[in-house]
């Protein structure tokens, strides 16, 4: 199913994690059925729960009009649809991504499913169910029929105008004090990787007690928008409120830090003393930031990017003053380019001399560099500072070595990250050398009951051969959260998704698909100057990976061929690039359907 999740067939029930050994109450729930997977704008729904008026319906085109393999977006007057054609059959379902709107008729279908152009996430056609990530959220689907060659769309007008539903969910069947220091599941983390395991938990069926517990004081949010809109409140980014989360039974503790698990008790230590057992622990932590030695570390002006307050702070103090970046990771140069247009000067020191070149070569990281300079950012290297200078609690001024100072009236590190597993060193949970986790192809560790998923981990990657790689992409951890989530109900599967991951900058976006560690060409097709341009990374004779900028959807048509297990040789590249044919992706829909 090019890399998306197929929904595993049921498996005998595990260690008593089943939704208390009853069978899933969405068993039995049939894309397109009676019950449409819980959608709700079945028609056959309509006698006990709707009216007609909630209802539009709508001649959307000829029978013709479409080939097999063709989508369109179709207006129904109260909003519009996307309308499939596969194998002879047509399907409607909501038009736009529900993970930030992308228009899915400009993305790629392929067997059963279309994949969005801009972040990768997968929706099955029949179902509307999300089937890959990034995103929460499924799409509703639409009924079609043919009268007289023409294609009729009956929709239900809310869902029309959502363009999104979440998936039918359990509710937790015991009554439960908040203060008992026990849950059947406790995910210690409210990332991605630990929303998407409680919510996984739910959608299997599964009614015993979930708690989450995080160091955030707030309802899980959209981190990565962080480093891009610094202006915006923790309440824009919220992924799910808090409404959302007791509605489905899903505890959240707040500003919670654990200090200490004890896995002979199966029991999590807090800071302040609060102890809870758990019968399974998912641990998704995430990451901090890397430590820097510098002068003056206390001082109010100097920021790890973390929270929507830091952001939030950033953005107030940079406004006409001069701001200084110290690393060219992705989050310090998109926090950077950010602040263009706020800040009265913006200097970027970085590690090597070329941002991104591990990540995307140096000729795509000079090209990024091109367009920061041409937006009046500076550049500098680590090894020429000197020293950082503060004064009374506030940092002042860079130096460097040459004897240049550069005001700092704010200052962002974004100079990388370590794992944030410090608290699990005593613990048994085995840890590699540099902190990560390591877990096998489940999401569990060595240690019986315990999972882990997200930036912590070290985990077995099946187009490597199953070497051990850690991936700190958002779309990799939701993949975590929903593999660690099945595991624990005894429906085990395993990592099978191609890495995803986007980067915006003064208004223009990186697309990445694939693992592109230890590369050894580039090809370059289109226009590096003009940022048009598509980057083939290739390990040997086989294509590993994919960047872009303006050219949609290749790189998400790239993720279907790879994740569909078929390789990309790297002549086929070279000829294509030597006949001029910058951005044809007829050979690689013509692979992707082998």
């Amino acid at each position: 199913m090019g890399g998306c999740f197929s929904k595993p067939k049921p498996e005998k029930e595990v260690d008593g994690l089943s939704p208390n050994g009853k069978a899933s109450p969405f068993a039995e729930c049939r894309p397109n059925g009676a019950l449409a997977h819980g959608s709700d704008d079945d028609s056959t729904l309509l006698p006990l729960y709707h009216k007609p008026r909630d209802y539009v319906e709508a001649s959307v085109c000829h029978v013709k009009d479409l080939e097999n393999g063709q989508m369109r977006e179709v207006d129904l007057g109260s909003g519009r649809a996307l309308l499939i054609k596969e194998h002879g059959e047509f399907t409607a379902m909501g038009h736009k991504c529900p993970h930030y709107g992308a228009p899915l008729v400009k993305g790629v279908l392929s067997k059963g499913h279309v994949r969005c152009p801009w972040h990768g996430a997968c929706f099955n056609i029949a179902t509307g169910d999300i089937e890959d990530f990034p995103g929460l959220d499924s799409l509703p689907i639409f009924q079609v029929r043919v009268e007289k060659d023409k294609v009729i769309i009956r929709a239900n007008k809310q869902a029309l105008q959502s363009q999104k539903r979440s998936k039918p969910m359990a509710r937790c069947s015991a009554v439960i004090n908040s203060n008992t220091g026990f849950s059947h599941v406790l995910i210690i983390g409210s990332g991605p990787a630990g929303l998407v395991c409680a919510e996984t938990l739910r959608e299997e069926g599964f009614t015993d007690r979930i708690v989450m517990c995080t160091m955030d004081k707030h309802p899980p949010y959209d981190r990565p928008k962080l480093s891009k809109s610094l202006e915006s409140t923790a309440e824009q980014l919220r992924l799910r409120s808090m409404d959302f989360l007791q509605d489905h039974d899903i505890e959240l503790l707040k500003e919670k830090e654990v200090v200490a698990i004890d896995v002979k008790t199966q029991s999590v230590i807090f800071e302040d003393g609060l102890r809870m057992e758990y019968r399974k622990l998912f641990i998704a932590t995430g990451s901090k930031p890397k430590p820097m030695n510098y002068k003056g570390k206390d001082v109010r002006n100097v920021f790890h990017l973390r929270t929507p307050e830091d952001a939030n702070s950033i953005a107030w103090l940079a406004n006409n003053k001069n701001a200084v970046i110290v690393g060219t990771s992705f989050v310090g140069m998109e926090v950077a380019a950010a602040l263009t247009d706020k800040a009265h000067s913006v200097s970027v020191i970085g590690i090597e001399s070329v941002p991104f070149k591990k990540a995307l070569g140096e000729k795509v990281g000079k090209a990024i560099m091109k367009l920061f300079e041409a937006n009046r950012v500076k550049f500098y290297m680590l090894n020429e500072v000197s020293e950082m200078v503060g004064h009374h609690g506030q940092l002042k001024e860079v130096v460097l070595k040459s004897g240049k100072v550069l005001r700092a009236d704010v200052c962002v590190i974004g100079a990388g990250s370590v794992p944030a597993t410090g608290f699990l060193k005593q613990s048994g949970i085995h840890l590699d050398s540099k902190g990560f986790i390591t877990v096998n192809k489940n999401m569990q560790t060595n240690v019986d009951g315990v999972f882990a998923g997200g930036d912590v981990v070290m985990f077995p990657f099946q187009p490597r051969n199953n070497k051990k790689v850690n991936i700190p992409h958002w779309q990799m951890a939701h993949v975590h959260g929903k593999v660690a989530a099945l595991s624990m109900m005894g429906r085990a599967t395993e990592v099978k998704t191609v890495p995803y991951f986007w980067s915006a900058m003064f208004g223009k976006t990186i697309r990445y698909a694939g693992y592109g560690d230890g590369f050894d060409d580039v090809i370059i097709q289109g226009d590096l100057d003009e940022l048009r341009f598509v980057a083939f990374y290739t390990r040997s004779e086989e294509v590993v990976s994919v960047a872009s900028m303006n050219y949609d959807p290749i790189v998400s048509r790239v993720a279907e061929v790879l994740g569909s297990g078929k390789t990309i040789k790297k002549r086929d590249v070279e000829m294509l690039t030597r006949l001029g044919k910058t951005g044809d992706i007829s050979w690689l829909i013509d692979k992707g359907s082998q």
